[in-house]
């Protein structure tokens, strides 16, 4: 009789490890990282009433905002990206013509999961980020890249404008259905290098229209509506009037430091604003846990304000 006891006592304990609800099982299937790049905090979330990013300002209501947010590595574009593909700082050149050292978050996680490479995409305006596909590690390199579509036709081809990179990305979305995704807009930084003010505040409102575009496709698609994860924010801002003005970028000022940082998704709260500070190398850390696997090469840490 003890013994059958213990035979019960066991298969009704190997029964409910195996139907017991894992704790981490998110509702998560697609991650977008859209980076605006380039655009200063005092002209988008703090400027007072956000009448730059109005699309953006809504959608705050649904996810959490960063208010304290910051790159605190090299305020450049390719750095700047390569520290939320990467979860590391590096100096590297900004030019496209040398590859972040540490595997990104996309080769980490197609490894893991042995998914094809158009499960993870690169789309950018700039033809400079197609080096976000590969690293120098030598166990990594031209290994488990990500699908790239960046300018015109790839490194070399030229930027080109975001309304294509918008439109670019929808297309891939549908016909792909891609689950991890970084999207790169261009013109804030674009028309802020040529000192252009007016064509800079244009680009930032234009990103924003584009941004709600996105969203809304997400949001109609039944491959994608309740099950993405998107994070919004920059890979760098620019300096303040003070410190050499809105046309330049690339020093340690709180205005080429303070980026944003707002997330959207079925496993996060919903109308927060988290003031505590956090930085671009805690994106992929956070990514990591929505979709299930290690990312030890990274330095970040986990946005734990989001989840719900």
């Amino acid at each position: 009789m003890r013994f059958y006891t213990l035979i019960c006592l066991f298969l009704a304990l190997l029964f409910f490890k195996c139907t017991k609800k894992p704790l981490n099982a998110y509702k998560t299937e697609h991650v977008i990282i859209i980076v605006i790049d380039g655009s200063r905090y005092s002209e988008s979330w703090g400027e007072p009433t956000q009448q730059f990013i109005p699309h953006q300002k809504n959608l705050s209501a649904q996810g959490v905002f960063y208010s304290n947010f910051y790159n605190n590595g090299e305020t450049y574009t390719v750095p700047g990206h390569s520290a939320i593909t990467t979860g590391v700082y590096e100096n590297i050149d900004n030019n496209g013509t040398a590859l972040p050292g540490s595997p990104s978050l996309f080769q980490v996680w197609r490894k893991k999961y042995k998914n094809p490479e158009n499960s993870a995409y690169i789309i950018a305006s700039k033809d400079k980020l197609e080096v976000l596909d590969n690293c120098t590690n030598p166990f990594w390199n031209n290994k488990y890249q990500p699908q790239t579509n960046c300018g015109w036709s790839g490194l070399g081809s030229g930027y080109r404008p975001d309304s294509v990179t918008a439109s670019t990305a929808i297309n891939i979305l549908e016909n792909n259905t891609p689950n991890m995704v970084l999207i790169n807009f261009r013109q804030p930084d674009f028309s802020a290098h040529q000192n252009d003010w007016n064509g800079y505040i244009s680009g930032i409102q234009q990103t924003d229209n584009y941004i709600n575009q996105l969203w809304e496709y997400i949001q109609g698609s039944t491959k994608y509506a309740n099950k993405t994860a998107l994070f919004i924010t920059n890979d760098h801002g620019r300096h303040l009037d003070s410190t050499g003005g809105f046309a330049y970028h690339g020093d340690d000022c709180e205005g080429c430091r303070r980026v944003s940082l707002l997330a959207i998704g079925p496993d996060f709260n919903q109308g927060v604003v988290v003031d505590e500070p956090h930085e671009l190398i805690d994106i992929p850390t956070t990514i990591s846990k929505l979709m299930h696997f290690k990312f030890s090469s990274g330095n970040g840490k986990e946005l734990s304000e989001l989840f719900n």
